[in-house]
């Protein structure tokens, strides 16, 4: 397993489940879920222990002291320099040790768990007027603990200083036991510690000694500049710092103390911010004027990005809507002004656009007032993680990725660097915080071969030499790690790096805290996650994954660890199991990381049929909001799809798999006697039964199959004599639209003939096989792929186009089947041709909308927003008139057949759909529309209503809507009921009616019966 023996590793196994009750995991899936980090780093550690209690915490540590076994401690498991993986226990303090236990706006005080994200703290204390100074990009998933142990900053450090100039206090636990609150200490109080003895004592004795020893020395040779963050902050404990022990523990990164809490110190927030963008011939006259803009009042960011980060971001189509809004240049400045009045930083932002009239080089500048203008321009450089990772079917590394300098250097440093990597082959974009002097790079390193790896090594040496030159720090906020830590005596000189290993061995003396990090570090070219060694398993797959160049492995290595996928909260999708459960398995980084250590020849997993591989991706909800949310756009609904074809080739599935797999099957057969499957699956007791068997949640109320169904409603209808100037198009009736809920089809055929078209439909067996991805039945859906590409190949290539209703099955058109057959032209030209229902009205129909004057609530389906994008209707609904407002409530919960299967899944299913959606849902008016065009989405709005006593409104189709508009003019129906007055819900399967008796639309609904909506006038 590790350097630790088995039956060693089993028995502090053994003797953890006894002491904590918290979870100890030492099973081979856990150990390899935790090997490594955001870094180019690998360690399988020891084990995982996820404490509940800060006793599990000491316990644990206990164990491990009596077994002689390390630790390290792990917050948001996003360090980019080898920080959180080791050969040792590592401790997830993220999932239960977090909260804000007391905040003190008198003191300007805050205290905190070491699990706790950031953002949790400012959601808390910026209303107040108050904030946490440090901001790194990760602010919605990384946790305190971590940012004390990296000293971390972000671009907020500009106003606000590092993560160590804003800690008062610190709760710490040494590794033989000792407990102790450290903070700082005068010298009265430093003698009178010392005079009472202790462990305490014996401490600070020694670190008092230290700092007299080395006092002139740390104060020569340690950089004055903002950043300065590698190395122990031996600073700290100089008489004019106030031998403020907590902060000289601040980037000590695990190797000294672990953390049990801390105490933080709040700084006025002011609520109005302005931006200004000044535009430069190129990055280093941006860099050179940092040090005439830094000084500006209320300033409180300073940014700064390169022409090739732009060009970055416009090939890879990443927040590009961001780029029309930088001025002329090649080299911009993001200047950020905050204060407590609108006026003030708009006037402060000027006056430094005018003092810069003129200056040499200065292409342009921009003010933005407007808050989502601001918005869509920091998106630019946000961007750059995404921009940069993969780029050109090359990966790109941390490594040299976050040096600091002066910021009067910056300008001359970026020149001098951007020539060192033109030396070594190289050429990263340039960004990051210069008014800190923080430079941001993502490498293109070649970690695969020994000449790759060799370059490596000498760039990074040849790097560290010329920041020493600048008199800079390796690292401005990432911490050192194994990264940087062997090169520290180029900085500091071998004296000063001694001091620190005796900082290091008063804390620390068996040097079993996060070894081999920072101090006494391994080489930086050890432990690689890739390495000239490297070679994985590279299997046969049915997805081609053309984006990465055709290989599983390079897909699955696509993920970086920046986690966003663990985020606290925010905007976007991903990734609802994790929302729930919290739990790094069901992140999407963790399902990335546990297929690529199934790669690896030394893992210890088994491969395709490996059951730890095969739980972790069991409660991904298959959203595919990864794809697009992520930064690097790990698409997880695609790999497990893929993992579960072969974890399942030749053996019996699960029986749930054929009862919701193969749904378009069951379905067909339940056309021949709706009333007969509709009373089997509703009777009580009866229906128990048959879910139980199917292995379906008997909770969970079964969608009822309509009377008649959509293509039998169509076949038997009488043509609408509408004229069809523009032609035909091709209707797709999806297996849920045509047997549960035909009134969106037959909504749909009305506002397409509305818009001018006669209306077609495929052939009755054609089906998408949208479920059958869910559960990797892979062969199955190849071969619907086929026949889907046979009939529509020729109808595509003569210029008719498809629409479909249901965002899941479109998905499936303009996603799986390119993904599957990407060389196919029938399979490009399908894909091409094939719209929502929304992007077909806008952008092909020029769709002349009738007006309803109502507000919305939209809630975009996964696959819709994942794979498919909401512009279109986003620009349909401003076409409708409606005031409308789009959830921010990640997943519905229900993802196809997610939510009906049994278990664990049912259980996040609701607790996925009551985070956010059914709230919102609840909370709306009664004359509020609601609208979801996921089949899936609606029957969770209708059910987890009426499971938790609610109404049980109907959400509807965007079809529904229009037909709505057309049907009753601007104001729609009015008075109580479903929506209002006239629109009374039952239990029937009614119909939306016209004044004149014609049916417009069914609305049977797949939900907690069929159900539906009538029109009832006095």
């Amino acid at each position: 397993m590790s350097q630790l023996a088995t039956t060693d590793a089993d028995t502090i196994a053994f003797e953890l489940r006894q002491r904590l009750d918290g979870e100890v995991r030492f099973d081979p899936g856990s150990r390899h879920l935790y090997a490594t980090d955001a870094s180019n780093y690998r360690q399988v550690p020891v084990g995982v222990v996820v404490p509940k209690t800060i006793d599990d915490v000491i316990a644990t540590v206990e164990v491990c002291r009596q077994h002689g076994v390390p630790i390290t401690s792990r917050g948001g498991g996003t360090s980019l320099a080898g920080q959180c993986c080791n050969v040792a226990v590592v401790i997830d303090f993220s999932k239960y040790l977090h909260g804000v236990e007391e905040i003190d706006y008198d003191d300007r005080r805050a205290r905190a768990l070491p699990g706790t994200v950031l953002d949790v703290i400012r959601n808390r204390t910026q209303p107040e007027g108050y904030t946490w100074g440090p901001s790194p990009s990760t602010h919605n998933r990384c946790t305190v603990g971590g940012m004390i142990g990296n000293n971390a900053c972000g671009m907020h450090a500009f106003a606000y200083g590092r993560t160590e100039d804003n800690v008062e206090e610190l709760d710490i636990l040494l590794y033989d036991g000792t407990r102790m609150t450290v903070g700082p200490t005068s010298e009265e109080e430093l003698e009178s510690i010392i005079a009472a003895g202790g462990r305490k004592g014996e401490i600070y004795r020694r670190l008092r000694d230290l700092r007299e020893r080395h006092a002139d020395l740390i104060r020569e040779r340690f950089p004055d500049i903002p950043r300065r963050v590698s190395g122990y902050n031996l600073t700290e404990l100089l008489p004019e710092n106030g031998f403020h022990v907590a902060r000289a523990l601040v980037g000590t990164e695990g190797t000294c103390v672990t953390v049990l809490g801390a105490t933080l110190e709040l700084n006025p927030y002011p609520s109005e911010q302005v931006l200004l963008v000044l535009g430069f011939e190129d990055v280093y006259a941006a860099g050179r004027a940092v040090k005439d803009v830094r000084h500006a009042d209320g300033l409180y960011a300073l940014e700064g990005i390169d022409q090739h980060l732009v060009d970055n971001i416009a090939e890879k189509g990443l927040h590009d809507d961001a780029l029309d809004y930088l001025p002329d240049g090649n080299g911009w400045l993001l200047c950020e002004f905050r204060a407590d009045d609108q006026q003030e930083a708009l006037e402060n932002a000027q006056a430094l656009a005018k003092e810069m009239e003129g200056y040499d080089q200065l292409n342009g500048d921009h003010i933005y007032e407007d808050s989502n203008e601001q918005e869509t321009v920091w998106q630019a450089r946000e961007a750059g993680l995404g921009a940069t990772a993969h780029f050109k079917g090359t990966d790109h590394w941390p490594g040299w990725e976050d040096s600091a300098v002066h910021p009067d250097d910056v300008g001359d440093y970026l020149e001098d660097l951007r020539e060192l990597f033109h030396e070594h082959g190289l050429d990263p974009s340039l960004y990051g915080h210069f008014g800190d002097g923080c430079i941001h790079c993502r490498i293109g390193f070649d970690l695969r071969s020994a000449a790759g790896v060799a370059n490596y090594r000498r760039f990074i040496e040849d790097a560290a030499d010329l920041c020493a030159e600048y008199g800079g720090s390796f690292s401005g906020e990432h911490g050192d790690g194994q990264q940087r830590g062997e090169l520290l005596e180029r900085m500091y000189g071998p004296e000063l790096v001694d001091a620190m290993r005796e900082f290091k061995a008063i804390w620390d003396p068996d040097g079993k805290m996060n070894p081999g990090k920072v101090i006494d570090a391994r080489p930086l070219d050890a432990d690689l996650r890739l390495g000239a060694d490297y070679r994985p398993w590279n299997p046969e797959t049915v997805f081609a994954f053309p984006e990465d160049d055709h290989s599983f492995h390079r897909a699955a290595l696509r993920c970086v660890g920046v986690g966003k996928c663990r985020r606290e909260d925010g905007e976007g999708t991903m990734c609802p199991s994790y929302f729930v459960t919290r739990e790094e398995m069901h992140s999407t980084r963790g399902r990335a990381r546990l297929l690529f250590e199934m790669l690896q020849p030394d893992a210890e997993l088994d491969g395709w049929r490996d059951e730890h591989v095969e739980e972790a991706l069991d409660l991904c909800l298959s959203c595919k909001a990864c794809a697009t949310d992520c930064p690097v756009n790990v698409d997880m609904a695609t790999y497990k799809a893929e993992f579960l074809h072969h974890h399942y080739e030749g053996r019996v599935h699960p029986r749930v798999h054929y009862a919701m797999g193969l749904i378009d099957l069951w379905s067909r057969l339940a056309q021949k006697m709706p009333g007969i499957a509709n009373t089997a699956l509703s009777v009580p007791g009866l229906s128990w039964v048959l879910k139980k068997a199917a292995g379906v949640a008997t909770e969970r109320p079964a969608p009822k199959y309509a009377a008649e169904t959509f293509r039998e409603w169509f076949a038997g209808r009488a043509s609408s004599g509408r004229p069809t100037p523009n032609g035909e198009v091709i209707l797709f009736p999806d297996t849920f639209m045509n047997h549960f809920h035909p009134a969106v089809g037959k909504a749909t055929v009305e506002v397409l003939e509305d818009a001018g078209y006669a209306v077609r439909l495929p052939p009755d067996s054609l089906c998408c096989g949208r479920p059958l991805y869910d559960y990797g039945f892979l062969d199955r859906a190849r071969d619907y792929l086929e026949q889907l590409m046979e009939v529509f190949g020729p109808e595509v290539s003569a210029g008719t186009k498809i629409v479909g209703v249901e965002p899941s099955c479109v998905a499936v058109f303009r996603d799986e089947l390119t993904e599957m057959f990407p060389h196919h032209d029938d399979a490009n030209r399908i894909a091409d041709a094939t719209f929502m229902l929304s992007e077909f009205l806008v952008d092909e129909a020029d769709y002349d909308f009738p007006q309803l004057n109502r507000k919305a609530l939209v809630h975009g389906h996964c696959h819709h927003k994942g794979a498919l994008g909401l512009d279109g209707e986003s620009r349909a609904l401003d076409a409708l008139g409606l005031d409308w407002e789009e959830l921010d409530a990640s997943c519905c919960g229900l993802a196809g057949s997610f939510g009906f299967e049994a278990g664990d899944k049912y259980e996040v299913s609701v607790q996925a759909g009551e985070r956010k959606l059914l709230p919102k849902v609840r909370e709306a008016a009664p004359s509020d529309l609601i609208v979801a065009d996921g089949f899936s989405c609606r029957t969770q709005i209708q059910q987890l209503q009426r499971i938790n006593g609610g109404p049980g409104r109907r959400a509807l189709h965007l079809s529904e809507v229009i037909l709505m508009a057309k049907a009753e003019g601007p104001n729609g129906p009015t008075g109580p009921g479903f929506v209002e007055d006239g629109w009374v819900a039952d239990d029937t399967n009614a119909w939306f009616t016209r004044k004149d008796g014609l049916v417009l639309a069914g609305v049977g609904l797949a939900a907690a019966a069929a159900f539906a909506v009538k029109r009832a006038r006095g």
